[in-house]
């Protein structure tokens, strides 16, 4: 059963999401090579079609309706959606570039300082880094693969454990020699604590496994990403919970130091993932086997 579609002039709706998503009729005029009247004459077309006003005019602003509001959320939808389309429809001229979406902290802490060895081994792959504490959408994102923090190994296709997690905490040698004490696990009440805000509960589970009640775990200096939490450690700020994995080469060096032996796995893990419904390319095959190999080597 066929239906008549009740598409506005495509012309049109075109200039409405650039205004829309721009705020301004010259810079949408300028994204879409045209002249500011030209703009405005498509937008009084579509509000004509719809015999209805999409923008508040000002004398040097303008503003969505409410009903043009309602619309621009749906019509830049389903924009983005035909952008995903036709790029993936059209030749690449990027089949050598990997995308790749990871937090932050795993980025700066523990790929970054490798990444260089992949670069040397496949020099003609270039690398896109988005961070993000959020999973990939893989039907939504053009990422290739992702790096996920999950607290508990996901029962889902597509994921693969890189490493599992493990609690130490770690602060600057200096610490060590401050007046305040830090020698048995009761002492770190005398020290700032820090953790990132991604990670709310590290210090109360550390805590508890070393029998410590007398400290609120979920007391203490908090960053937005760990990243910044370490480098504060670094700087004789406080203890960080460290993560093993990104605080190992830190210890090896003498940058931090772990004032306790107790260290302490939880059920966590950094996990890789691909799409469920993509064949792997050739980029992210050498991507998967070097980054293992990584893994394997410490």
């Amino acid at each position: 059963m066929s239906m008549n579609r009740q598409i506005p002039p495509l012309n049109a709706l075109r200039s409405f999401e650039a205004v829309a998503r721009l705020g301004s009729f010259t810079k949408a005029a300028d994204e879409l090579c045209v002249t500011q009247g030209a703009v405005s004459r498509q937008i009084a077309n579509l509000e004509s079609w719809f015999d209805q006003k999409l923008f508040h005019r000002g004398r040097h602003n303008i503003e969505l309706t409410q009903q043009g509001r309602s619309y621009f959320e749906a019509v830049r939808d389903i924009f983005d959606a035909i952008d995903r389309s036709t790029r993936r429809m059209m030749p690449r001229q990027d089949d050598l570039l990997l995308r790749i979406k990871l937090p932050p902290t795993f980025a700066i802490r523990w790929l970054m300082p490798r990444l260089a060895r992949f670069h040397a081994k496949h020099p003609s792959t270039e690398v896109q880094i988005t961070t993000s504490h959020q999973r990939v959408n893989y039907r939504l994102e053009d990422i290739d693969v992702g790096i996920h923090s999950e607290p508990v190994p996901p029962q889902l296709p597509g994921f693969k454990l890189l490493f599992e997690e493990t609690l130490i905490p770690v602060c600057s040698p200096g610490l060590l020699k401050s007046s305040r004490p830090l020698e048995k696990p009761g002492d770190l009440k005398f020290h700032d604590r820090l953790c990132s805000m991604n990670r709310p509960n590290d210090w109360a589970t550390w805590l508890k496994a070393a029998n410590v009640d007398s400290i609120d775990g979920h007391e203490g200096l908090k960053f937005e990403n760990a990243a910044l939490a370490y480098q504060a450690a670094a700087n004789g700020l406080g203890v960080m919970m460290g993560l093993m994995p990104f605080v190992k080469e830190d210890l090896a060096s003498g940058l931090l130091v772990a004032p306790f032996d107790l260290c302490v796995p939880t059920p966590g893990g950094y996990y890789l993932s691909f799409s469920d419904v993509k064949e792997k390319s050739p980029k992210l095959m050498e991507f998967e086997a070097w980054l293992l190999e990584e893994v394997s080597a410490g």
